[in-house]
């Protein structure tokens, strides 16, 4: 099976480690995995800030980009959750609309392209630490994920996963929304992490980089010896 990578910004900056992770595991489950170095940005940040015209243009190269392949996977449960909710709200000719339907249609995030298309959960992988999962609004809300990425971590040897009080609610991330509203976003985060404490838990579990950066940041201010890992690094760990 051929798979086209979509590395996200802010995963190519700050979290390269976890694109590669999730290339071992794509290939060790036999996917044929391919990377456009043509690619950029979905257009995310720019529709998020009101900037649709600026948005549009990008999203027209993702288009382009990524017109042959045959499944786009993400490690960003935000960016494919924009792609497949809101791309269609971008476009009004009946030409390129087919185009963004479709290409919604063979995008995937991470964890629901291995349970959800090439149906492998188990990996091989081994992690001993008492860790939660956290569920970032994008893949709850906008991609409807919420049982696969927690199938896939029984199966890694020695990890033990509690969940946390009050799990659905966001981590105050938001993108520009932690920027423009610090002490909401500080707030919500906050309460996170004092119920990700509740638990015992050594280790916070995502699908989205974007909630680790902000709940390491928290982390690290309050001195905490957490740790928050990418479900694929997870999948990754022990072989």
């Amino acid at each position: 099976m051929k798979v086209q990578l979509f590395i996200p910004c802010f995963v190519d900056q700050l979290y390269p480690n976890t694109a590669f992770n999730m290339v071992k595991v794509l290939e060790k489950a036999g996917c044929e995995v391919a990377y456009n170095s043509n690619q950029t940005c979905c257009g995310q940040p720019a529709f998020n800030a009101g900037f649709c015209t600026e948005s549009r243009v990008v999203a027209e190269k993702f288009l382009t980009d990524f017109n042959n392949a045959d499944f786009v996977v993400a490690p960003s449960a935000s960016c494919v959750g924009f792609i497949r909710n809101y791309y269609p709200t971008l476009f009004e000719e009946p030409k390129l609309l087919d185009k963004v339907n479709e290409l919604g249609k063979r995008t995937f995030e991470f964890s629901e392209f291995l349970t959800d298309v090439i149906k492998v959960e188990n990996f091989g992988a081994s992690l001993y630490t008492k860790a939660t999962y956290h569920d970032s609004c994008a893949a709850l809300r906008e991609c409807k994920i919420k049982e696969g990425p927690r199938r896939l971590l029984t199966n890694v040897k020695g990890l033990e996963i509690v969940e946390m009080k009050d799990v659905e609610t966001c981590c105050g991330f938001g993108g520009t929304f932690s920027v423009k509203f610090e002490g909401i976003s500080t707030a919500m985060a906050d309460q996170k992490i004092t119920n990700v404490l509740a638990t015992g838990a050594a280790c916070i579990i995502s699908t989205d980089c974007s909630c680790m950066m902000q709940l390491s940041g928290v982390l690290k201010h309050k001195k905490l010896p957490i740790e928050t890992m990418h479900l694929a690094d997870v999948l990754a760990s022990g072989w």
